[in-house]
């Protein structure tokens, strides 16, 4: 309800792959978005929630499903209340089957959401903050406890730059707050060694026997942290950040912030076959390469959870592709077995996935089944609002 440029909208789905085909505009994303909200963290924008409310909404903004999971039926919600008179909105409140959750990270129990967006095209040549933001939503899939340790990290750390920009010199206070940082960094840093040896794993396994229009990719983490915790017990590279932390302090004090730690590593991606790291690589091969990573992700994420497969978003798609690797795609995630939400505004795109999709048409904040998929069933096991 109130969500972006929706007053309303109940979609009622089957388990099929759902097509929203619309024109540019019309509200497509905005549905992605709402799914997104449904499981851990700000959604595919990374949007302040306060923004998510149609403009001129009243009450805050709300979103809900009815969903299947594994035979069993739940409903999850997510939205944020204005209170009437009060311009500042409440915080995101979450319930779960009615009843209040502590937050998003709940919601993991019982949905994990992919997805790929056109503004991630440039991942591979962007900074590394963005490719940062895309492991660590890689390693949350796996490992919940993650998005906590990154928040109490962040607290720490600019606790440390206050200090520093302050002049102050107590060894008390830097040492408590160093010795903080150090835990929660090397656990961090552990978090990510960890799915990334995950993904490699499932990679290898996923080229066995089998060609694929999307080239796997290599994957490496970048840092000085990230290599400790590789060789050394926890506790040791604890130890180690805490000195190095200590020896650092005139540096990071002329620099005006902490130069060494998980928040400075950098996710590498290789394309594969051609052993060719992908900033080199051309725009085609990048986009495939994204996407053979995204693929890959959720076969990983499939396996996690004992064969239930992530709802995968995906913006624009299609309207790059080849038909090969058009065809490629639609039939991975058949392979994959996930309920896939796929966005265009050329309903063509699409015409091989008809009879084993559900089609609506969005047009300025309304959605229309299309009429053909009138007769198909319409149980809902997912809805937004």
């Amino acid at each position: 309800m109130d969500f972006r440029n929706y007053a309303s909208a109940s979609l009622h789905l089957g388990p099929e792959s759902v097509i929203l085909n619309g024109s540019n505009g019309a509200g497509k994303t905005n549905i992605l978005e709402a799914v997104s909200l449904l499981a851990p963290g700000r959604g595919l924008r990374g949007a302040n929630f306060a923004e998510l409310a149609r403009l001129d909404a009243s009450s805050g903004w709300s979103v809900s499903a009815r969903a299947s999971i594994d035979g069993a039926e739940i409903v999850l919600g997510t939205g944020q209340i204005a209170p009437p008179g009060n311009p500042a909105p409440l915080g995101r409140m979450v319930r779960i089957d009615g009843a209040p959750a502590s937050g998003s990270g709940a919601l993991g129990d019982y949905i994990q959401v992919l997805w790929l967006t056109p503004a991630m095209d440039g991942l591979f040549t962007g900074p590394a903050a963005e490719r940062r933001r895309f492991l660590d939503r890689m390693v949350a899939s796996f490992d919940q406890a993650h998005r906590t340790r990154l928040n109490q990290f962040e607290r720490a750390m600019r606790q440390r730059n206050r200090l520093l920009e302050m002049g102050e010199r107590s060894e008390r206070f830097f040492a408590a707050i160093e010795a903080q940082m150090a835990e929660t960094g090397t656990a961090i840093a552990a978090a990510r060694v960890e799915a990334l040896d995950r993904m490699a794993s499932v990679i290898a396994a996923g080229r066995q026997g089998r060609e694929s229009a999307f080239p796997w990719a290599e994957l490496a983490l970048e840092g000085w942290l990230e290599a400790l915790v590789r060789q050394a017990a926890a506790l040791d590279a604890e130890d180690a950040y805490i000195l190095r932390l200590a020896e650092a302090r005139e540096r990071d004090r002329a620099a005006g912030r902490t130069l060494e730690g998980p928040h400075r590593a950098d996710l590498r991606v290789a394309h594969g076959p051609k052993q060719m790291p992908g900033h080199l690589c051309s725009t085609g091969e990048q986009k495939a390469l994204l996407i053979g990573l995204i693929l890959a992700h959720a076969r990983a994420v499939k396996d996690a959870r004992g064969g239930l497969a992530p709802l995968l978003l995906l913006d624009e798609i299609a309207a790059h592709l080849d038909l090969a690797r058009r065809a490629a795609l639609f039939a991975e995630i058949e392979l994959l077995g996930a309920q896939a939400w796929m966005t265009g505004t050329d309903p063509e795109i699409f015409a091989p996935l008809e009879g084993s999709a559900q089609f609506f048409t969005v047009a300025s904040g309304v959605t229309t089944r299309r009429e053909q998929d009138v007769g198909r069933s319409r149980a809902p096991h997912r809805k937004t609002g």
